[in-house]
């Protein structure tokens, strides 16, 4: 009979899912240190939500432990790293809470614009103080939503609703695909802000994320703009929007998730002028906390009794002994996607892969959805893989075209993709030598052979005698080695491409001092994973 730890205290209808499947409960919430440790390598799966972390002393050596379950979104309280090195399953419930925090967004909304806290507080000091509460319609107002997933989409729907304007910005969601929900989609975040009344976030905390809404950008928004956060902390500077609010450039605030839980004492925004402030409620309801634990239920029981694999951020539904087969094409497959996710500018509206000779007799929707896992997993960190990146392109209104060919052209094997967005269309195509060897050999119309790992700086440029030499001065002169340099070009003197493979990230200053030479058109710079890095969900 398999096992299951119950981490935090789950929702009776969860636990009776559980036991009708004839699963033992160890239904111990709170548990920490060795306890944890201990009861963890005797079970089978576990439940939890966000009190409880499972890190790499509890998963390091899991024992009997083959399954874990997020009761929620994130996986921030759990290694996955590990848990992925060792085996062990982590699923998450995705959609069980996205009402609750749609609504929540809502309700912020609304008591921000009018004082509804405030007003509250007062009448229970004994005041009748209807001056100083003079709050803002929101009908007619126009609210941006940044990060149209589920959550971002309910909350537009809520706000159409209330005879809201809505207008958006999410780099995978087509315009087309926008509309289909009353959102007006924006190319990117700076030309939102400044038509913004009110401003919403519904992004992941990423290295990209952070500070996303930070003084710069606030700055940008009309004076008496109202900016809400129910997402996560870190994507709003702190700082920066108290300094709004103290200055009235932002006339209210409205955030539910903080840089520092639980207990934010230090926060700015404790004693910012016209701010609501709540403990993390987004997902909690009761039917949000009931609907996330029959989720995270049936996930188990289907994994446990039946070797079902669903919402898994770790692992994808494919045989190993094809994975392992198709190791480096999987990873070429999803660099490609990486580097065209950063190099192709716009809204993504359509992917169009051609697999080539020997590529065309392998497993080509495997690889088909790698490269759209690394097409999206900037933008949805710990929540793409293999299994569900189609569904998420899809959602977003992202088509995917695939054709194969087994003809060899001038490489025993091809990847050619072609990503089209509302400013054209951008082709980087992929080959692997030997075993293992990744090369981008293909970039726009131009041939090269450059390395598909680490740092990469690519500049369209004319090609022109010292152009190189003045890259080699500039770069040197600020602590940047150049690894390789690779060139594409139809004929000399003429236009032309280079990547540059360098080993460390080039600091603002180097990338502008580059950017002075009158010869070189753009410069961009792509991060790819170190080379023979695979991605947490090949495992």
């Amino acid at each position: 009979m398999p096992r299951v730890l119950i981490c935090d205290p789950l929702e009776a209808a969860g636990l009776e899912i559980l036991t009708k499947a004839g699963i033992e409960l160890d239904n111990r919430p709170g548990l920490k240190g060795e306890a944890l440790q201990e009861a963890i390598r005797g079970c089978d799966g576990a439940v939890l939500r966000s009190g409880t972390r499972l890190t790499s002393k509890e998963l390091e050596k899991p024992g009997k432990l083959r399954a874990v379950v997020r009761a929620g979104v994130g996986v921030d309280n759990i290694d996955v790293v590990t848990a992925t090195r060792t085996g062990v399953i982590v699923m998450n419930t995705p959609s069980g809470n996205t009402v609750s925090a749609a609504e929540h967004t809502i309700a912020l909304l609304l008591s921000v614009s009018r004082h509804i806290p405030a007003a509250d507080a007062s009448m229970k000091a004994g005041k009748w103080d209807r001056k100083s509460f003079l709050g803002t319609q929101v009908a007619g107002k126009t609210l941006g939503v940044i990060g149209l997933g589920r959550i971002g989409r309910e909350v537009a729907r809520r706000a159409v609703g209330l005879d809201m304007k809505v207008i958006g910005y999410d780099p995978l969601m087509t315009p087309e695909k926008a509309a289909e929900f009353g959102i007006k989609a924006f190319a990117s975040k700076d030309e939102l802000l400044p038509k913004c009344d009110y401003l919403t976030l519904h992004i992941p905390f990423t290295a990209e994320t952070k500070d996303f809404i930070s003084a710069r950008e606030l700055a940008m928004m009309p004076k008496g703009a109202r900016v809400m956060n129910v997402a996560r902390g870190g994507v709003v500077n702190e700082k920066a929007l108290a300094e709004a609010l103290h200055s009235k450039h932002i006339a209210g605030a409205g955030l539910d998730v903080f840089e520092e839980e639980p207990t934010p004492v230090d926060n700015p925004l404790l004693k910012a002028p016209n701010v609501v402030l709540t403990p993390h409620l987004g997902a909690s309801t009761v039917e949000a906390q009931e609907a996330v634990a029959v989720e995270a239920a049936h996930l188990l029981v289907d994994f446990l009794t039946k070797g079902v694999i669903q919402c898994a951020v770790n692992m994808a539904a494919v045989n190993r002994a094809e994975m392992d087969e198709m190791r480096s094409f999987v990873d070429l497959a999803r660099r490609l996607g990486l580097f065209q996710a950063q190099t192709a500018h716009g809204s993504i509206r359509k992917a169009t892969l051609q697999f080539r000779g020997d590529l065309a007799k392998r497993n080509t929707k495997l690889l088909a959805a790698a490269f759209t896992a690394g097409l999206l997993e900037r933008h949805l960190i710990n929540s793409v893989n293999i299994v569900n990146a189609p569904v998420l392109a899809r959602e977003r209104g992202i088509e995917v075209v695939t054709s194969t060919s087994e003809h060899r052209g001038d490489f025993a094997n091809l990847l050619h993709t072609e990503v089209e967005t509302e400013q054209g269309k951008f082709v980087a195509g992929g080959t692997l030598f030997g075993d293992r060897y990744l090369r981008l050999v293909q970039l726009g119309e131009y041939r090269l052979d450059s390395y598909l790992d680490g740092i990469l700086m690519v500049f369209p440029h004319q090609d022109v005698p010292g152009l190189i030499g003045f890259l080699g001065t500039e770069f040197g002169r600020h602590g940047v080695n150049i690894a390789s340099m690779n060139l594409g070009r139809l004929k000399p003197g003429g236009e032309a491409v280079a990547v540059l493979n360098l080993d460390s990230q080039p600091s603002e200053e180097a990338l502008k001092q580059v950017s002075t030479h009158p010869k070189i058109k753009s410069v961009q710079v792509v991060k790819l994973p170190p080379s023979g890095e695979m991605p947490v969900w090949f495992g």
